[in-house]
């Protein structure tokens, strides 16, 4: 019986010691998402818009999300693990810095801006205490906010950006 107790002990040690060591640290995370936000910024071609709203705007719609409110400048989207709230002011044009700079905040563990000659993005990243993160993703006068998980962030980076610049690129 001791035998197997010790077996069991030295068993949950060595896995715990290969959980530890296989989960992404809170600053590789950050920096992925980053890095995953700016990619997206960066590409060539924004995903086209897919959906149009009886109020909203136009914008490229993810085959897993669903809107489940909409007014004429807020659409609010869900997936099985997310509330997606999307914003977008018509009146700023893809350059607008307004919602970067409204973003600010002393407590964001990642402020980013990436710009060019068409458009201006950011990413802004705030933690909410037990592995949670708000992330906001915005490109001119859109921007898109969510809650999730760190092991998430990187993904939801990426999809907040094609999104927000699906909205951008109706206005040009």
């Amino acid at each position: 019986m001791r035998c197997w107790k010790g077996l069991l002990m030295i068993t949950v040690v060595c896995f715990s010691v290969v959980l530890v060591g296989c989960s992404q640290s809170e600053e590789d995370a950050l920096k992925d998402a980053e890095n995953n936000a700016e990619e997206a910024f960066n590409k060539e071609n924004a995903p086209q818009p897919n959906y149009t709203g009886e109020d909203s705007f136009a914008f490229y719609l993810p085959e897993s999300l669903k809107v489940v409110d909409e007014d004429a400048s807020n659409v609010i989207l869900e997936d099985e693990d997310h509330t997606y709230i999307v914003f977008y002011n018509n009146l700023e044009d893809p350059t607008s810095t307004l919602n970067f700079e409204s973003a600010k905040d002393s407590e964001a563990v990642v402020y980013q801006s990436f710009k060019d000659e068409k458009k201006f993005g950011y990413i802004r990243i705030m933690s909410s205490g037990e592995e949670q993160y708000e992330i906001q993703i915005g490109v001119g006068g859109a921007k898109i906010t969510t809650m999730t998980s760190k092991e998430d962030l990187d993904d939801q980076a990426d999809m907040l950006m094609r999104i927000a610049r699906s909205i951008a690129i109706e206005k040009k």
